[in-house]
C-alpha cells in the first residue's frame, strides 16, 4: 500500500495531540513536513517525527513529496494557507472554523475543485462513538419526529490548552476572528447538522465577553436554531465552564429524549415514552482533559479519502454550511434580529 507523505503547518497543541500523533498511528501515513513560526516548535516536532523542519509554509508547500497537509493555524490563516496549499497541489485538511467569511470558504471550495484535491474540515463530532450512533438511530425513526434539541461545548478556555497559554492567538480577534463560538460553537452547529440530517434556516443569538479579561472576543454565546422542518433548540459555546467540561447533547423526540455525552458512565441514553431506559457506553469523546485525545477519526477519514479517491465526510461544502450558521448568529447579535440562513 503507497503510504502517503503529509506535512503539518503549525505545531501547536491541536497539531501536537491530534493531527501529528494520529497520523503517526496510522500504518499508510509517512510525516515528512513540519512547519511553525516559532523555528523551537518546528525542530522540535522535525526531531520527535522525523520530519524535514520549516518556518515558511510556502517553502513546505514546494517540496513535490508533500502529498497532503494539515493546517493547524490561527483561524484567520485558514483559508489563505489552504487555498495556497491546494493550488500547490495538496490535498488539505483543514481545522475549523474553516475560514473568516463565506467567500472565503467559497474560495477554498473552489480551490480545491479546480486543482481536483481533497478539502476537509477537521469536524470530529461526528465521529464521536455516541454521536454516530444517535445519527443512525434518528434516521431510522427510532425517535420518531424530532421536536427540539439543546447542545453545548464549553470549557475554562484555551488558555488551559494552547501552546501559549493566555497569550494564546484565540484571544487576539485579528487572529482568531472569533472565540468560543469559533473554537466550540461551530463544531455544534456542525454536529447537531449531521444528528438531524437537515440545515438550519434561522438564527437568533445572544454573544457575550463577560468571563475573560483584557479580549474582545467572545467567550460566551447562546443560539436559538431553527431547522427546515421546524426542529427547534439551543446551543451554548463557551469559554467560561472552569470547573467542569461540558459536551453534551440532548434531542427531544416523539418516542423518547436522547442524552448523549451526558451521564459520566454512559455516552448514549434513551428515555423512551413506553418506560424503557436504553444506557450504552460507547467509549469516550476527545477532550482537553488530561487522557483525553483518543483517535478522533479525522486522520483515517481523510487519508481514507485522499487513498480511495472518495469524497471526505466533511468536505468543504459541509465546512461551509456549519460555518455559515456561525456567521449568521453573528449578524444575530448585531443587529438584534432574527437571521435567515
Amino acid at each position: 500500500m503507497h503510504k502517503l507523505k503529509v506535512g503539518v503547518i503549525g505545531c501547536g497543541s491541536i497539531a501536537r495531540y491530534r493531527h501529528l500523533a494520529e497520523y503517526q498511528a496510522h500504518e499508510n501515513v509517512e510525516i515528512i513536513a513540519v512547519c511553525d513560526v516559532v523555528q523551537e516548535r518546528a525542530l522540535e516536532m522535525a526531531e520527535k517525527f522525523g520530519a524535514a523542519a520549516y518556518t515558511d509554509y510556502q517553502e513546505l508547500l514546494k517540496n513535490d513529496e508533500v502529498e497532503a497537509v494539515s493546517i493547524c493555524t490561527p483561524n484567520a490563516l485558514h483559508a489563505p494557507m489552504s487555498i495556497t496549499a491546494l493550488r500547490s497541489g495538496k490535498h488539505v485538511l483543514c481545522e475549523k472554523p474553516m475560514a473568516t467569511s463565506l467567500v472565503e470558504a467559497e474560495a477554498m471550495i473552489e480551490a480545491a475543485k479546480v486543482n481536483k484535491k481533497k478539502l476537509m474540515i477537521a469536524h470530529n463530532q461526528r465521529f464521536v462513538p455516541s454521536h454516530d450512533k444517535a445519527h443512525e438511530l434518528i434516521q431510522s425513526g427510532d425517535l420518531g419526529k424530532i421536536y427540539s434539541f439543546k447542545t453545548s461545548f464549553g470549557h475554562g478556555g484555551p488558555e488551559g490548552w494552547s501552546i501559549d497559554g493566555a497569550d494564546s492567538w484565540f484571544f487576539d480577534k485579528k487572529q482568531a476572528f472569533i472565540g468560543a463560538m469559533g473554537d466550540l460553537g461551530v463544531h455544534k452547529t456542525d454536529l447537531m447538522r449531521f444528528l438531524l440530517n437537515e440545515e438550519f434556516t434561522e438564527v437568533a443569538a445572544f454573544i457575550e465577553t463577560n468571563a475573560k479579561q483584557n479580549t474582545d472576543i467572545d467567550d460566551n454565546a447562546v443560539f436559538i436554531l431553527k431547522t427546515e422542518n421546524g426542529i427547534i433548540g439551543t446551543l451554548a459555546a463557551s469559554w467560561s465552564y472552569g470547573a467542569k467540561e461540558d459536551n453534551s447533547t440532548i434531542i427531544y423526540g416523539e418516542k423518547g429524549i436522547m442524552r448523549l455525552e451526558d451521564d459520566p458512565d454512559h455516552s448514549l441514553i434513551i428515555h423512551y415514552t413506553n418506560g424503557q431506559t436504553v444506557k450504552e457506553n460507547l467509549g469516550g469523546i476527545q477532550t482537553n482533559e488530561e487522557g483525553g485525545q483518543e483517535d478522533s477519526g479525522v486522520i483515517t477519514r481523510f487519508v481514507t479519502s485522499i487513498l480511495s479517491d472518495t469524497v471526505p465526510p466533511v468536505n468543504g461544502d459541509e465546512g461551509m454550511k456549519s460555518l455559515k450558521v456561525i456567521l449568521g448568529a453573528l449578524d444575530s447579535n448585531k443587529t438584534k434580529k432574527i437571521i435567515t440562513l
